[in-house]
């Protein structure tokens, strides 16, 4: 191996690991956005205020909310460089299967800069919030994938058809909560400004809608459990997404019976990327994995 690949490869990893921290962090900071009201700090786009990039002491909007929203978009240039970086990890190592990854979050970065523009041009809509969301968790999947490959090609690990199935029902459920999530986000007080527009949807009904979705995804990851209940490695995975799902579940009904709180919200926020997270590595065990897994079935032993 060249000197120029070694050192892309021992590069790759470190720079993949902060750009999975960046893209959930930046998926905390846009709800310290929306929880404190600041979604319209900066009420145009690309420019913060009308004539200027940069927030300005005259405007009419409180300035701790304005800076709040502006250190949001500020932390977007890290994001770039962070996948910039990667990328060139990624082609520098020969990586060959991780270009369409590592390429695909450069596009999803401007992608998400450009659906922030449309959020707050279109008023905080409920629709383009969701959006600017579920297009961070699709980011935060990509990034997830190229961490867990960043040091060896990816293979597919062999299990019987029906316990495909039922890893796939898990990941789109959990993606199918986390939208619902979304709904009821767009429909309570919490949307990112006290004039912004929300679902119209009763949040009782919902709240409900997303509990019920959680049960199904609890009843999931227990049938994924039994089937692979011989497969450590996997079971690990399986195992630490419960717990996390478990703790998210708790905060969940807890914010709802105590009035919607901030501080509760922010918590559910984070705990909902972690979930997500930790069911996409459940996942990759069958999509993708590492040439260490490469010989581990369902059900047997690696």
């Amino acid at each position: 191996m060249s000197t120029t690949k070694a050192l892309a490869t021992r590069v790759l990893a470190p720079a993949s690991g902060f750009l999975l921290f960046a893209q959930a962090a930046i998926v905390v900071t846009g709800g310290a956005v929306r929880l404190t009201g600041s979604g319209l700090g900066c009420p145009t786009w690309p420019e913060c205020t009308p004539g200027s990039y940069t927030p300005k002491p005259y405007q009419v909007e409180e300035q701790v909310k304005v800076w709040i929203e502006f250190g949001n978009r500020l932390l977007t240039f890290v994001l770039v460089l962070a996948a910039v970086v990667v990328v060139l990890s990624v082609l520098a190592a020969g990586r060959k299967e991780l270009r369409g990854l590592a390429l695909g979050q450069i596009l999803g970065i401007f992608g998400q800069g450009v659906l922030g523009g449309i959020t707050v041009l279109t008023g905080l809509h409920p629709a383009t919030v969701a959006a600017h969301f579920l297009l961070s968790i699709i980011l935060i999947a990509g990034a997830t994938s190229l961490r867990a490959q960043r040091y060896v090609p990816s293979v597919k690990i062999q299990a019987p058809a029906l316990v495909k199935k039922i890893a796939t029902a898990h990941i789109f459920v959990t993606f199918l909560v986390l939208i619902l999530g979304t709904v009821v986000t767009g429909s309570g007080p919490h949307a990112g400004d006290a004039q912004a527009r929300r679902f119209g949807f009763d949040i009782r009904t919902v709240a409900i809608l997303h509990a019920d979705a959680v049960i199904a995804l609890f009843g999931l990851t227990l049938a994924l459990a039994v089937a692979l209940r011989t497969n450590k490695i996997i079971l690990k995975k399986i195992y630490i997404f419960t717990l996390i799902a478990l703790a998210q579940g708790a905060i969940g009904y807890i914010q709802y019976f105590t009035g919607i709180p901030e501080i509760l919200v922010a918590a559910h926020l984070l705990g909902a990327t972690l979930v997500w997270i930790a069911a996409w590595r459940i996942r990759l065990m069958f999509i993708s994995t590492s040439t260490n897994h490469r010989k581990l079935k369902a059900g047997g032993h690696p």
